[in-house]
């Protein structure tokens, strides 16, 4: 005889964590939009667009930790 259980439903998200994934949604997009659009712009190249930044993150230097 089958197994006649239902399956688990996920529990229903809550309209803040539907706001949030439709925001990383966009957000997804508009970096795969930025990335097609520089893609586009720098055709055609020796060297292909970086996904990743170069920055180092950091904040300012304080002035008082001069030596001297």
């Amino acid at each position: 005889m089958p197994d006649q259980t239902k399956p688990a439903q996920a529990p229903k998200k809550s309209p803040a964590v539907r706001s949030l994934d439709r925001e990383k949604q966009k957000l997804k997009e508009l970096k795969e939009e930025e990335l097609e659009e520089g893609l586009e712009d720098t055709f055609p190249a020796s060297d292909p667009v970086s996904v990743t930044s170069t920055s180092i993150p950091g904040g300012p230097k304080d002035e008082r930790k001069k030596s001297g």
